[in-house]
This record gives C-alpha cells, structure tokens and sequence, in this order.
C-alpha cells in the first residue's frame, strides 16, 4: 500500500488514531481549561516537580520539561516506576500522570508520596486513581476518555507545563502553549492526510518504510526523539529506538563501523535551529559520519518561534509519520497487543 490519502489511511484506522493526532491543536487549548477547572494551589516548592507516569502518559514530564528549558527555576523530572526516591517529600509536588488511572506503578508513587507528605496532583480519565485522589481531597486534572492513552499527548504536557509553574519549578508558558495551538492548526493543514504526497509527513513515512529508525535528538529536541520512538513502536508495529547527542558521539556511533550492519537502518535527527552551535555542529558531523551505513538519513528541523512551539511541532511531525507508517503497512495503528498481552500475564 502507497496511498495515504485520507480516505485510503481511514480504511485501516477504524478508531480514528489519525483523527486524535490532527486535534493536537485544539486538546492544548482545552488542557488549559481543564488545568484552570482543577483548582490546584499556587506554591513555591524548593524540591520542584516530579511526574509520575509510564507510556504516553509519562512522555508529557520529558516534553515539558524540553519546552521549559534553560528556564528551569526548580528541579523537573520523570519517573517510571513503583518507588520514589527517599529525598522526595513535603517541599516537592507530585503530578500523578496516568489517562487509564489503573496504572499499577502510579498508583503505587501516589500512595508513596501521601506517605511521604508529597502535595500531589492527579491528571487521569478516572479509575482507581481518580478515585482516591478524590478520597483525599487531591485535585484532579479530568482527561476526556475514548482516546488510546498515547493520543493524549496534549493533555499530558500541559497539565506538567502548569503543574511546573504552579509549584515555582518554571515560569508560565501558556502564552507559548496557545501560540502552539495556532501553529499546530496550520501544521495539520501543511503535514496532514489531504496534502500532496510528497508533504514533508509523508515523505519521511515513505522513507521509513521497512527500515528500522534510529531518531537522535539534542538538547530540547531529545524528548520529542522518543515520543518518534515509542510512536512508530505503537502505532506502526515496528521496531525503533531513540538516542540522544551528544552522548551518542561517545559510543552508539561505533555501531556504524561494522561492515556487516544492516542495509535498512534510519537514521532521522531531529534539529533545534535555536539549540547550542556546538549541538548542531555534532549532528552535522555525525549524520556525515553515519550516511555510508544507513539506507535512509533524514534531517528534520523543528518549525515554530518559541521552544513550546518546536517541541509540540516535532511531536506532531512524528505522530503524523507513526500512523502513515501503518497505513503503508496495511496496520490498523490504534491495537497494542503485545502490551495487552504482558499485562494479562503480569495479572
């Protein structure tokens, strides 16, 4: 399959995958709303925040935390998994990111850090999570259900954003956050189903088609090189990794002096026109360094004027190239069974 017309990607997502990427625009204004609507407690918490989360719920805390930048005031962090570190306590407010709200992980920090006096806030559709959070008087960020937990990128990123600023971790960025909006809404235009063929979406898809990418990121740009990742993964059935310069200048780049490495590897870096000169010199060199081993090499420079708007571009960027990966592949990109089948054996 070649077509990724509209009509041709519809016939193979039933669930409309593609229709919640092309809203990105619109669940950022209404995330604010929703944040507002929550009712969250101003602080000034010299421990910053901590997102608690996995999956596509967690990636909200690594995209925040790039859109914010040098322009941290506090420390902000993602963790995946049962435990919190021992220092996290009264002087550091917890966001508890989980769309399902049974997330076993998540709800194991949320009851960490209530032992631990942590102030939390919780951004979930319900469940178990929900729950509680209500039973404690914590508030809580509702999250529209009916969405696979990873289309609820938006959601996720803004209530981290806010929370951040809230708890004096971060300045205010919502007006970067609705400015990203608008450029969302024009990208969905330029990248989305009803362009040519040869949009800067679909060409990339085509591209990868049957390779294996390796997505780089630097700097800002790092965060949105996983979401690619875990999005081809996901929505593409396929296998993809994520690195991050310039460590992987220190050891990953070994790999392509192998003389029987694979002829379907990938290699996309993702760019920052604003990052460190030094950053974009080393993708220079290293995408120079890497193209002789790789069937494909894409360079891919993030459009918008503030960092929010760079970061939430690329992320739109690698959603869109997700689902035309599995429209080129005939795969319905909204089933994760191999997830649901570990999750059935961990029960």
């Amino acid at each position: 399959m070649s077509d990724l017309s509209r009509r041709a990607i519809q016939a193979v997502d039933p669930a409309g995958m593609l229709d919640d990427v092309l809203a990105q625009h619109a669940q950022l204004d209404d995330a604010l709303w929703r944040v507002d609507s929550a009712g969250i407690e101003r602080r000034d918490l010299t421990g910053g925040l901590l997102v608690a989360g996995m999956g596509g719920s967690a990636v909200g805390g690594d995209l925040a935390a790039a859109a914010i930048g040098d322009r941290a005031e506090r420390p902000l962090r993602t963790v995946r998994a049962y435990v919190l570190d021992r220092y996290v306590g009264q002087d550091t407010l917890l966001l508890c990111a989980s769309y399902s709200g049974d997330t076993e992980e998540t709800l194991a920090c949320y009851a960490a850090a209530g032992a631990a006096g942590s102030p939390r806030v919780v951004v979930t559709t319900g469940g178990a999570l929900a729950e509680q959070a209500r039973a404690d008087g914590v508030p809580v960020i509702g999250v529209p259900s009916g969405m696979q937990p990873r289309a609820a990128v938006a959601y996720m990123t803004v209530a981290a954003l806010e929370c951040a600023a809230l708890s004096g971790a971060a300045p205010s960025l919502r007006d970067e956050v609705q400015a990203a909006s608008r450029l969302l809404r024009a990208l969905a235009d330029e990248w989305g189903p009803d362009a040519s063929a040869d949009s800067r979406a679909k060409a990339i898809a085509v591209a990868l088609h049957r390779a294996i990418p390796i997505v780089y990121g630097a700097a800002g740009t790092a965060a949105a090189a996983r979401r690619w990742k875990t999005q081809i993964n996901e929505n593409a059935s396929m296998h993809a990794f994520a690195s991050e310069l310039p460590e992987a200048d220190h050891n990953e780049v070994c790999g392509y002096d192998d003389d029987a490495q694979p002829a379907d590897l990938a290699a996309v870096f993702l760019d920052d026109p604003a990052m460190d000169p030094r950053l974009r010199r080393r993708i220079d060199v290293t995408a120079e360094l890497v193209a002789p081993s790789v069937s494909t090499l894409e360079r891919v420079e993030a459009p918008g004027d503030t960092p929010t708007e760079r970061v939430l571009s690329l992320v739109l960027l690698g959603d869109l190239v997700s689902v035309y990966l599995a429209a080129l592949s005939g795969i319905d990109p909204t089933p994760v069974e191999a997830i649901e089948r570990l999750k059935r054996k961990l029960a």
